[in-house]
């Protein structure tokens, strides 16, 4: 019976602690609010497309980028195309993989804190890096077939 006292009483003190909270938000902080989560959720959204978790996205999203910084920087010399198409893709990749990480820090963190970007930057380079070794790898063992861009012939 203490138990079932003990357990309504701390409902009603959480429910009222919650009321508090909610009638101290002025709307101008709620808008804001609002504002940060849906930020947060197109960095998130977007990020996705263009990182490396995303399976499809390369034909629809990095490899036109990529391209067109390949594109770009053979303007300048055209030996330029295929290894800056490569830095391209690379470079799409670890912006997806930074946009995630900023757009998820938007909707889940409670209270704001300062970004490191030094160290979001490096893990960001770090898992581009292995995700790329990892796909060099697995055409490398004849796991994954490379395209006819890649051919011996």
């Amino acid at each position: 019976m203490e138990s079932v006292q003990n357990v309504t009483q701390e409902l009603n003190l959480t429910e009222n602690t919650t009321l508090q909270q909610l009638q101290q938000c002025t709307p101008k902080e709620l808008k804001k609010d609002i504002f940060k989560k849906l930020r947060g959720g197109f960095f998130l959204i977007l990020g996705y497309l263009l990182s490396p978790l995303c399976w499809w996205n390369d034909l629809l999203f990095n490899l036109p980028i990529a391209y067109g910084f390949g594109y770009i920087c053979s303007l300048l010399s055209p030996k330029l195309l295929l290894p800056c198409s490569i830095i391209g893709y690379w470079l799409s990749n670890i912006v997806g993989i930074l946009l995630m990480q900023f757009g998820s820090k938007d909707i889940f963190q409670k209270e704001p804190q300062d970004h490191n970007l030094k160290k979001e930057l490096f893990t960001g380079l770090i898992s581009s890096t292995v995700y790329t070794l990892l796909i060099i790898l697995l055409i490398q063992l004849k796991i994954l077939d490379s395209p006819i861009l890649f051919s011996k012939s």
